[in-house]
């Protein structure tokens, strides 16, 4: 729909009328730079310049008094009116006193300087201005007067004292210059003064003047760089000694306040420079001992430098360490529980050889106990003190104090939620080398008592054994397998113990005892154990009874093949009697009993083999294990052996895949795996003639293929 066009007579606009005509943009064909290339200002002073000469304010000229009269009277009006209107703005007051000063009406200038201040006396530059006026004009008494009226209403404005002494010694008033800097120092200025007022003294050689302003300098700011620069004043002129004496007094006066890096830098340097090499060196190190560690960065390297210049090995080496010591002390005090560091720290101390400080080391780094009673936060702790007892023990050869560190450490720990047995076990050895075996029995027995542990049982027994106290050994035995009935390990040694004693039922008993358990931890290696035993014993019969009994409980392939093994192994009774009678065996009974070895090692595997294939089909590998084991035996057997017979048994291999899945239970692909057809399953599955009669076919048609 097309929109009609307003009409004028109604008062609208129409869309012509309102169109906005923008100008149309230069296109710049050149967008190279000029040759020349100019500035704002230049462009501005063009236009000033081109200003046409109407536009400008005219130039009055005066040609008599009258007119100058008028100009002045005109100037002054414009100035007061002004002054009315921004009574506060400082720079109309120096605008307006320095007009009347350039009139050369000095006395409208002065009156116009005092109304000023009048309005603002603590603005200091109107103070400078009427000072610089009445110098300028050689008013000294003038400018005197207004120098001294400032400096006593403002006292604590240091460019006033410093303006005021300067047209003073100008003027060659060196007294007048003296007397207002004692003035100065009336109000106890900062450093700047009072270094001006020296330096105004050096410049008229007034040595003990600058002394006294010195002693009255470091009274009024007793701070090291005040006696620092006192020193240095003393060194300069020559005196030595006095120079020294300032760096002690500053030491005495300051106290702790003069225990700083800069003062003893300093102190150290001067002596370095006279030549005073172990003054020097025993500065360096008293500051070391005295001042704070992370304020002394500079010192340390101060001194490495010095001793490297001028000191020996052994000097080198202390400032290493020093240095060493330093980073230690900042390191444990960011983490005072960061064992690592004490261990560092500590090590270092004892290649350095300083008992005291070795041992404080010590103190402090086991004062910082794991802050949880857990023991993973103190495993690493606990060699803190075992180190510590080793250090005094080999290096210190404290006894004494040895004993006591095991004994604190004892009742640091929390024994009836964790121990530590290998503590308990240093500390009873540690007696035992001090042939206090009573007390190391006293150690061990409370250990049991409080916190038993396996290797405090097996440690403590160990000893006895070596005693030789049998009945001890039993006591603790029984304490140990009353503290743990299922620990195999204990079982086992104490029915060896009773073996070596040639104590064989009760070694026996003991066996009895430790099957009958409910619950064992390693029930396999008792049983060996047992098994060995009667071996040993050689009680054969006792032998197989323990086999069937574990073969009740557990028809395990091990079990199996070692009792095969077993029955195949025996010796024979016939050639063990001649050989003790020391007569030829009987061959034919030689042959029986090899016969009946091989019958029952046989019946042994036959029975394997049967409850594998009855009681547990899936196990194939196990029982494709047991064949191959037979049929070694068989071989050793030697024409007494009947290989064949096993070989029709043994399976053949074949490679299957099967399907597997993630966790998620999704496919995840296939996985290969070996599976075991013995022949007695192929008549049982007629999928598996084929398979065979397809395998045949195969390698025929390969071996075909070959022949052509």
């Amino acid at each position: 729909m097309a929109m009609k066009e307003a009409d004028p007579a109604l008062g609208f606009l129409t869309k012509k009328e309102t169109e906005v005509k923008l100008p149309r943009p230069t296109r710049v064909k050149n967008k190279t730079p000029a040759p020349v290339q100019i500035t704002a200002e230049q462009i501005l002073r063009e236009a000033r310049e081109r200003q046409e000469a109407e536009i400008r304010p005219p130039k009055q000229k005066i040609t008599d008094a009258e007119e100058l009269g008028e100009y002045r009277l005109r100037r002054r009006k414009e100035f007061e009116d002004l002054i009315r209107r921004v009574r506060w703005n400082v720079s109309v007051w120096v605008k307006y006193a320095q007009w009347e000063e350039s009139q050369k009406d000095f006395d409208r200038a002065r009156s116009i300087w005092e109304r000023a201040l009048e309005v603002d006396y603590r603005n200091t530059t109107l103070w400078l201005k009427y000072a610089e006026m009445e110098m300028k004009n050689r008013f000294v008494n003038h400018a005197r007067n207004v120098w001294d009226r400032a400096v006593s209403l403002l006292p604590r404005i240091d460019q006033l004292w410093y303006k005021y002494i300067h047209m003073e010694e100008m003027l060659g008033n060196v007294a007048g210059a003296r007397q207002i800097f004692e003035r100065w120092m009336a109000w106890e200025p900062d450093h700047h003064g009072w270094s001006a007022y020296m330096k105004f003294e050096l410049r008229y050689n007034e040595i003990e003047r600058v002394r006294a302003i010195f002693e009255r300098y470091v009274q009024c700011h007793p701070t090291v760089k005040a006696w620092v620069r006192f020193a240095k004043f003393e060194v300069k002129n020559g005196e030595v000694a006095r120079a020294r004496r300032c760096y002690e007094r500053a030491i005495e006066q300051l106290g702790e306040d003069g225990q700083t890096e800069e003062l003893f830098v300093a102190f150290a340097a001067f002596e370095e420079k006279f030549k005073e090499l172990e003054r020097a060196r025993c500065i360096y190190k008293y500051a070391l001992d005295h001042i704070t560690k992370g304020q002394a960065e500079e010192l340390y390297r101060k001194f490495v430098t010095f001793e490297k210049q001028y000191g020996d090995r052994e000097g080198i080496e202390d400032v290493i360490v020093g240095k060493r010591r330093f980073q230690y002390e900042e390191d444990v005090k960011k983490n005072p529980l960061n064992y690592d560091t004490w261990f560092d720290y500590v090590r270092l101390e004892e290649t350095v050889g300083d008992r005291g400080r070795t041992r404080e080391v010590y103190e402090r780094a086991i004062a910082n106990v794991p802050p949880a009673e857990e023991k993973r936060y103190w495993q690493r702790y606990i060699y803190l003190w075992i180190n510590y007892a080793l250090y005094e023990e080999l290096e210190a050869e404290d006894m004494e104090r040895t004993r006591e560190v095991y004994r604190e450490c004892l009742k640091l720990i929390p024994h009836k939620k964790f121990s530590f047995a290998k503590m308990w076990l240093l500390a009873a050895q540690f007696e035992i080398r001090q042939k206090n075996l009573s007390g190391a029995r006293s150690l061990l027995g409370t250990a049991i008592g409080m916190a038993p542990k396996d290797k405090i049982f097996k440690t403590y027994i160990e000893i006895e054994l070596q005693l030789g106290n049998i009945d001890r050994c039993r006591n603790l035995y029984e304490k140990y397998l009353e503290w743990a009935p299922a620990n195999c390990y204990a079982w086992t040694k104490y029915a060896d113990l009773e073996k070596e004693l040639r104590e064989t039922e009760r070694g026996r008993a003991i066996f009895e005892l430790a099957i009958a358990q409910p619950v064992l931890d390693m029930p396999e290696l008792l049983w060996k154990a047992y098994i060995d035993f009667e071996i040993s014993q050689k009680e054969h019969e006792r032998t197989r009874q323990l086999y069937e009994r574990l073969l009740n409980r557990t028809k395990h392939l091990k079990v199996w093949v070692s009792y095969a093994k077993f029955e195949a192994g025996l010796p024979l009774e016939e050639e063990s009697s001649a050989e003790e009678e020391g007569r030829e065996p009987d061959a034919q009974q030689v042959e029986e009993q090899q016969k009946e070895r091989v019958q029952r090692a046989r019946g042994v595997f036959e029975r394997a083999f049967e409850s594998f294939r009855s009681s547990a089909p899936e196990q194939k590998e196990e029982r494709s294990m047991l064949l191959e084991e037979w049929r070694d035996t068989e071989r050793s057997f030697g024409d007494l052996g009947d290989v064949a017979s096993v070989q029709k048994k043994m399976p053949r291999r074949v490679k299957r895949k099967r399907p597997i899945t993630s966790d998620d239970g999704t496919p995840a692909g296939f996985e290969e795996y070996t599976d075991y057809i013995f022949p007695e399953e192929t008549g049982m599955a007629p999928n598996l003639k084929i398979l065979e009669a397809a395998y045949k076919w195969k390698k025929q048609k390969v071996t075909e293929d070959g022949d052509e």
